[in-house]
């Protein structure tokens, strides 16, 4: 999580430049290139099954990756991440079956009503940010669903072929936006630090451990990332959150911790 908010931030610099999906090109294909090479997936053998669901993967990546810089070109990083935390909230929801369960998940949802800009005190926050996060959240619950099933069984490799179909997906936008200026060698080493921040280095931590943790835990631990992107958006990008803003961050945070207590308490041990 701190490599993923800490790329972002580095990634919003690139904006002026490239755009929100020429940023998002340089990232995925520069970090599918590293994975490709450090991992060299054509060595393995993969099945059919396991291909299908590499695809799907590799395909709610890079929807969520677009949406997400959409988004952020209107609304602040920690905002845009508290509302993308949808999907994870999702995930979490789709298995609730106690009441202590649902009630983090209604203080969650009071924090992400927070940050709506449904009156006063929302800031700069726009609904068409607004509508992009929440995109980006539901790509981000594929993210969840679809990096298990493709992890499972597999390993690192998965993570290079699933960053890989995701750069395939972005390119054209990349291309159709910034053109010949996705080459600039001056961004060039702005935009590989990005691609191992905010994609290599998270993505391949991610493949280790969904396959041995339950989806449900997993999209609240991700929770944390609200006060990660809230912190870094305000140390490098300098966005300063109102009362109300941090109020509801605060909100997703502590649920976050809540339910994550709760679940991993009552979930079995993965098995490895």
């Amino acid at each position: 999580m701190v490599f993923t908010q800490t790329g972002a931030s580095f990634a919003k610099g690139l904006f002026p430049f490239v755009g929100a999906a020429g940023a998002t090109t340089l990232r995925l294909t520069l970090a599918a290139t590293v994975l490709l090479l450090v991992f060299r997936p054509w060595r393995q053998k993969i099945t059919a099954q396991q291909w299908r669901a590499v695809l799907l993967y590799g395909a709610v990546m890079g929807a969520m990756n677009l949406f997400f810089y959409a988004a952020l070109q209107t609304i602040p990083l920690g905002v845009a991440v508290a509302l993308e935390f949808t999907g994870p909230l999702a995930v979490a929801l789709a298995g609730s079956r106690k009441p202590l369960d649902f009630g983090w998940i209604v203080l969650a949802v009071a924090g992400l009503l927070a940050l709506l800009p449904l009156g006063q005190g929302s800031g700069d926050i726009g609904l068409a940010g607004v509508g992009l996060a929440l995109a980006a959240g539901a790509c981000w619950a594929g993210y969840i669903i679809f990096g298990q099933r493709a992890g499972t069984g597999g390993g690192p490799h998965v993570t290079a072929l699933g960053v890989t179909v995701a750069a395939v997906i972005a390119l054209p936008f990349g291309i159709g936006t910034a053109g010949p200026a996705l080459l600039d060698p001056a961004i060039l080493p702005i935009a590989l630090g990005v691609a191992l921040l905010s994609s290599a280095i998270p993505y391949a931590l991610d493949m280790v451990a969904l396959p041995h943790m339950p989806t449900r835990l997993f999209g609240i631990l991700m929770s944390g990332q609200p006060a990660l992107g809230a912190l870094s958006g305000f140390v490098i990008l300098h966005e300063a959150l109102s009362p109300l803003q941090l109020a509801g961050i605060a909100a997703v945070i502590i649920a976050s911790l809540g339910a994550t207590l709760t679940i991993a308490r009552d979930s079995p041990p993965p098995v490895a």
